[in-house]
């Protein structure tokens, strides 16, 4: 397995990205040529399109969209959806919808409760099973700068993501 996070470069890039030709398939390019030494790439995204993520998304076979359990979330979900047809229309047909992924839950509230029976309501084939709880582990996770299931793994947390893993396992050979 190799990381590589982001740096300082990485704010600048979208810059340097906006003159080149073909800017869109930049990063599939690159990684045509590492593509067969891994199972698995994972790019994770910012929630904007911004150049960075349409690169991405170019580049992409699927993708796993985290959802907030939050009404907000859900029309910012629909715009997305409209954004993943254009790439699919212009830039990448076989990007492929993995799964929405409910995250921020807290199942105390009626307005989490709502939010994730509307998501799977409209989305009956697409969310996944495992539902991440909101948690107060997560931001710490950050400050510490560890994921969570090194930071706090014996938390719920991280025992979502160890689900969430399992059911991507599992769902492995249709991707």
């Amino acid at each position: 397995m190799d990381l590589l996070p982001a740096n300082k470069e990485l704010a600048t890039a979208e810059v340097t990205l906006v003159n080149e030709m073909g800017r869109e398939n930049f990063l599939k390019r690159t990684l045509e040529s590492v593509r067969d030494y891994y199972d698995v790439i994972l790019i994770d995204c910012q929630p904007t399109l911004g150049l960075l993520t349409l690169n991405a998304l170019t580049a992409a076979d699927g993708v796993i969209v985290p959802l907030q359990c939050e009404f907000f979330a859900l029309r910012g979900f629909a715009q997305l959806q409209e954004n993943l047809e254009k790439v699919r229309a212009n830039l990448n047909p076989s990007l492929k919808l993995i799964g929405i992924l409910a995250t921020m839950y807290d199942k105390k509230t009626l307005h989490s409760r709502e939010v994730l029976e509307r998501i799977l309501e409209a989305f009956p084939d697409s969310v996944f099973e495992t539902v991440i709880a909101q948690t107060v582990r997560f931001p710490e996770t950050t400050v510490a700068g560890e994921p969570i299931t090194t930071y706090a793994g014996s938390s719920g947390g991280a025992a979502s993501y160890r689900r969430l893993a399992r059911e991507l396992i599992a769902i492995g050979g249709s991707l």
